[in-house]
């Protein structure tokens, strides 16, 4: 059936009783919707959209968003200046891991922010720790910030607050309670090397100041003068 005029894109009914809308982009190329129409009200819609977008200057080009992520994220990789081998051994690492397992076939445009909150998920409950999960979540919104400059995507997807941040736990702090037998075993350790007696070294050695004598070998093997 004949396409209908319109001031911008063109709308025609197929056999199917369904409407296929298309539309002649900025770049001179003549590009169908996604999908057909179930009316030809919503094939309109869709034209007016992609009208106003390209009189407001936010048209992307499709073609672009269809390449698939791997081969836009190794891509990424190759093309960033400056970096260290050690940096692309990790980020090659991370990107074989734990990104391309769950989007590597997907196409960067198809990107939704409930995709990568799904992906975060999963990462978590396979037994990641937090630090490989934020470091593959800083990997992928830094790639996907290059895709919003590129024009492929409106908006970066990872918008998960606090995901790229590494939370290391606390290190514990040392009691005077454990540290007094260890100073114990020190002091023996000392007395042996040192051919020290054992009321010497119990009585004369003090945790701050250990007075070596430098006649001992151990002394003067070491150069210590109990300063």
């Amino acid at each position: 059936m004949a396409a209908s005029r319109r001031r911008f894109g063109r709308v025609r009914r197929l056999p199917s009783g369904r409407y296929q809308a298309r539309y002649r982009g900025p770049d001179g190329v003549d590009r169908p919707a996604p999908s057909t129409f179930a009316t030809k009200t919503d094939a309109e819609r869709w034209l007016a959209r992609i009208e106003i977008e390209i009189h407001d200057d936010h048209w992307r080009d499709p073609d672009l968003g269809r390449v698939d992520f791997a081969e836009y994220a190794e891509a990424w990789i190759r093309e960033r200046p400056g970096l260290r081998p050690n940096t692309v051994q990790v980020y090659q690492y991370v990107l074989a891991c734990h990104l391309q397992p769950f989007f590597g076939n997907r196409a960067v445009a198809a990107i939704r922010e409930a995709h990568v909150r799904r992906w975060r998920r999963q990462l978590l409950d396979s037994g990641a720790s937090t630090a490989s999960v934020a470091k593959a979540y800083r990997l992928m919104k830094a790639i996907m910030n290059t895709a919003v400059d590129d024009g492929i995507v409106r908006r970066n997807p990872c918008r998960v607050r606090g995901a790229g941040q590494d939370r290391s736990p606390e290190r514990p702090v040392l009691t005077s309670a454990r540290l007094s037998p260890w100073r114990r075993r020190c002091r023996r350790s000392i007395g042996r090397w040192c051919s020290w007696r054992r009321s010497a070294v119990f009585a004369g050695m003090s945790w701050r100041r250990c007075d070596v004598a430098m006649s001992t070998p151990v002394a003067a093997r070491f150069g210590w003068n109990g300063r």
